[in-house]
């Protein structure tokens, strides 16, 4: 197909063979390029944060919260298993420029003698171009944080406690533990974590999808992802062939990331 000339409207079988014509138009092509950079932007500015949070939370639920281990997981996993179309609903009302939360608590923090120096005068509107990545990325951290808290904290169960009783015993901290002890042992889940993160960053699009209105909202070249790219030049604009070359660019280009992120953490974790 990506090597085709194809629209629904010609009829199944009318395919008129192109080479490389759909390949070169893609990436020659600002639009797309722009939803690449969205993309990886959201990828880093979304993906990182999860992981920072994730894992010294899941070792501090599993040292010191043990004992409401399975209320505070159920709690952290909510959001992963809520519909992404409600959570979509909930952060348009808490970015909501007049009313919204997030306005109001940074129009509070403002009073804050030094805090109040670093934040906007003004109310912020989110549902812009050059903002609209921004609340898209918070809500894909505060969705999968939790997915990735228990996936670590899965992980942290399977280290044998005699590591840290023996630890505690010389006399380590808990900081030190996690440090020499905790990270270590991690690296395997690190591994599939953050290929699971990469692999959803770059299909990422119900998300935006819903923020962006569809692709019909103002924002939309800010936030628009290659996936919600991808769709509106299969099924909007109906360039089957250009839509096919596009996936095919995404495919290769997660493959290079989890060959890089096999390299970061895979040999590592496998003593390499």
């Amino acid at each position: 197909m990506s090597f085709q000339a194809w629209t629904p409207s010609d009829g199944w079988g009318r395919w008129k063979y192109v080479g490389l014509e759909n390949y070169t138009f893609t990436l020659t092509d600002p639009m797309f390029l722009r939803s690449m950079w969205n993309t990886i932007w959201l990828g880093v500015f979304s993906g990182v944060p999860q992981h920072l949070i994730a894992i010294p939370l899941a070792f501090v639920i599993h040292m010191v919260l043990s004992r409401f281990k399975t209320f505070v997981t159920a709690v952290y996993f909510l959001p992963y298993i809520t519909s992404t179309v409600a959570v979509a609903l909930i952060f348009n009302t808490l970015f909501a420029t007049q009313n919204g939360i997030i306005n109001l608590v940074i129009a509070h923090l403002n009073n804050w003698p030094l805090l109040g120096a670093l934040l906007p005068d003004e109310k912020i509107n989110w549902f812009t171009s050059a903002n609209i990545k921004y609340a898209i990325a918070l809500m894909v951290v505060w969705q999968f944080t939790g997915w990735n808290t228990l996936l670590y904290l899965s992980a942290i169960q399977a280290i044998p406690k005699d590591l840290y009783e023996a630890a505690s015993v010389d006399g380590a901290s808990r900081i030190q533990q996690f440090r020499y002890i905790t990270l270590p042992l991690l690296r395997p889940m690190m591994f599939f974590a953050v290929s699971l993160t990469i692999i959803g960053n770059m299909q990422l699009f119900e998300q935006p999808f819903i923020l962006l209105n569809g692709g019909a909202s103002g924002a939309t070249p800010g936030g628009q992802t290659a996936t919600m790219y991808m769709y509106r030049t299969a099924f909007e604009w109906l360039e089957m062939g250009t839509a096919a070359s596009i996936a095919w660019i995404l495919f290769i280009f997660i493959g290079i990331l989890t060959y890089l992120n096999n390299l970061i953490f895979g040999r590592s974790a496998r003593g390499e």
